[in-house]
């Protein structure tokens, strides 16, 4: 009974904060198509940028999510933080996706081409790559121990490649912008709201979409956990 109960209050949390995250996508679009003003240079190409910077500070979320938790997974060989690795994992390869399309679509306006092969550009490609091997680990044939410490092990490689994607355009020199920060041109103080209105939204985004991974993927654990048990008692009939 109180594991029922505190099984509905975390939906009933989980809900509460989707609310919250619908309500902050509809402000976050009133501020980026509303409220921030068209760029002179770029024109309506460069609303692009509200939603690809947050985009990568989410990979950011997902990537340092997955490999902090497969270090404790192998720490501790407990199943829940497997599950919030591989959730973490999932939502970081999704936003990974997310930069690697928009970015081109806005490198093609600011540079006239879709892809050059720049430090931070190169970086984010690789930590993807990674990332995507990780997954693929996961989800070919029957995922044993051995398999999944394996993919751990490369989470946490992946983790160290995130700091050269934040640097890179610092320490080398490329043609990726910089905008927001000291180096950078500036923005308008309205972009600076609808900015910071997309980083809240990824945000929420990222820990609503976390959650729920991680929620099934601790169901799928269960689930399988009653079939062994079910095959070691000879309950299951062959097919």
């Amino acid at each position: 009974m109180k594991a029922t109960m505190q099984l509905s209050a975390q939906t009933k949390a989980l809900w509460a904060l989707t609310a919250v995250t619908i309500a902050q996508l509809v402000h976050t679009l009133y501020a980026v198509f509303v409220v921030a003003p068209v760029e002179k240079q770029m024109g309506i190409v460069q609303k692009i940028f509200y939603f690809h910077v947050p985009s990568a500070y989410a990979m950011y979320i997902g990537f340092t999510v997955c490999a902090v938790a497969s270090g404790v997974y192998l720490a501790t060989r407990n199943d829940k933080w497997d599950a919030l690795a591989v959730a973490g994992a999932e939502l970081g390869m999704l936003f990974c996706a997310i930069v690697l399309i928009t970015g081109p679509l806005w490198a093609r306006k600011a540079w006239g081409v879709y892809w050059v092969w720049d430090p931070r550009l190169t970086t984010t490609l690789l930590a993807g790559m990674v990332f995507f091997a990780y997954l693929v680990l996961r989800n070919v044939g029957d995922t044993g121990h051995v398999e999944r410490r394996f993919a751990a092990g490369l989470a946490i490689v992946g983790l160290l490649d995130l700091p050269v994607i934040h640097y890179s355009v610092l320490r080398w020199r490329g043609t990726h912008p910089t905008v927001i920060t000291s180096k950078g041109g500036g923005l308008h103080p309205d972009m600076k709201v609808a900015l910071l209105n997309g980083f809240i939204l990824f945000t929420l985004l990222a820990v609503v979409l976390i959650w729920t991974r991680t929620r099934a993927e601790r169901q799928r654990q269960a689930l399988q956990g009653l079939e062994l048990d079910a095959a070691e008692r000879g309950l299951l009939e062959e097919s």
